[in-house]
């Protein structure tokens, strides 16, 4: 008998309803808040209205060690054009979150913004402001995450707002938890020390220092998520495909542990009601490297059909399942 495939489904405004909460009872196996889109003085409300309609566990996701955008309207940059950083959140200009990483900038510093290919080189700084340049034209949006292309930025593996979300969501009787940009064992140890051992962790992978840690990692914890689309900013798509094969080989000398595949799944259905040739294609290959989840994120976050997403990846599970 195979082992059980479970599906995670991320909650948005296109599923934050009684007609997808009701669903998940019998289809879902966890519902999945991304705190990267919430703030903690909203999470208790999301709890309580999840908790009408379903039994589903629910899965808080930290934002983790990552920088954010602020801006009040989304824009579309051109080519060279001049953009402004503020120390901090500012009506007028774009501002960083965590909001002490504008002290870490430097000049040259390239960052690359969101999933759209936006990329600015930082041109000078002085006192509360960043003169940037855009060295490869995209949209500006807000809360999209940000990459510093030519090194590294050390921030801290959590943030203040995913302490208060923690303390929110136990208050609450949350039961699973995931710490986004793991990259050591030594942020799985801190992880499982806030949370203590009463909880279920998913530790995500989604960079380039995880994937070489990786090994390390995986004896310290039972549950990871290999976030394809974090992972594609620190590491070329071209390689995506053979890190995943590669951390699911070594999935294999641990039986007991857990791998989650995300992103990307199923993207067409955001818009389209039906999924393409090769994103079914990457569903069952997912599958036979040994996946012991699927992890649905936009599709069902934001998307127009969530329900025929779950309803197709079930298929594909069933499909596998039977050959």
């Amino acid at each position: 008998m195979k082992k059980k495939i479970q599906i995670i489904t991320t909650l948005g405004p296109s599923s934050l309803n009684a007609a997808f909460l009701k669903f998940s009872n019998n289809n879902i196996d966890l519902l999945r808040l991304n705190m990267s889109h919430i703030e903690p003085e909203e999470l208790e409300e999301k709890i309580k209205f999840i908790r009408k309609f379903t039994k589903t566990n629910i899965c808080v996701d930290t934002e983790g060690a990552q920088i954010r955008t602020k801006v009040l309207k989304p824009r579309d940059l051109k080519k060279n054009q001049n953009l402004k950083i503020s120390r901090a959140k500012d009506k007028k200009f774009l501002s960083l979150y965590p909001y002490e990483i504008f002290e870490k900038l430097k000049t040259k510093d390239i960052l690359n913004i969101g999933f759209n290919n936006l990329l600015i080189e930082i041109k000078s700084k002085k006192n509360n402001l960043i003169n940037a340049k855009v060295i490869r034209a995209g949209k500006l949006e807000n809360n999209k995450g940000v990459h510093i292309e030519n090194r590294k930025i050390g921030i801290n593996f959590i943030t203040e707002k995913d302490k208060k979300a923690i303390l929110i969501a136990k208050k609450n009787n949350i039961k699973h938890f995931a710490l986004s940009f793991t990259n050591s064992s030594k942020d799985v140890e801190k992880f499982k020390a806030i949370l203590g051992d009463s909880c279920q962790k998913i530790f995500k992978i989604e960079t380039k220092r995880a994937v070489k840690n990786f090994s390390k990692i995986i004896k310290n914890a039972d549950n990871f998520l290999i976030d394809r689309g974090d992972l594609s900013k620190d590491i070329t798509v071209v390689q995506i495909p053979k890190i995943q094969r590669k951390l699911m080989e070594i999935k294999k000398n641990f039986r007991k542990k857990k791998i989650f595949i995300a992103t990307n799944l199923l993207e067409s259905m955001i818009e389209n009601n039906y999924p393409t040739r090769g994103e079914a294609n990457d569903i069952y290959s997912s599958l036979e490297m040994g996946a012991n989840g699927l992890v649905l994120a936009a599709e069902t976050a934001i998307g127009k059909h969530p329900i025929s997403c779950v309803k197709f990846i079930k298929k594909m599970i069933l499909s596998f399942k039977k050959y």
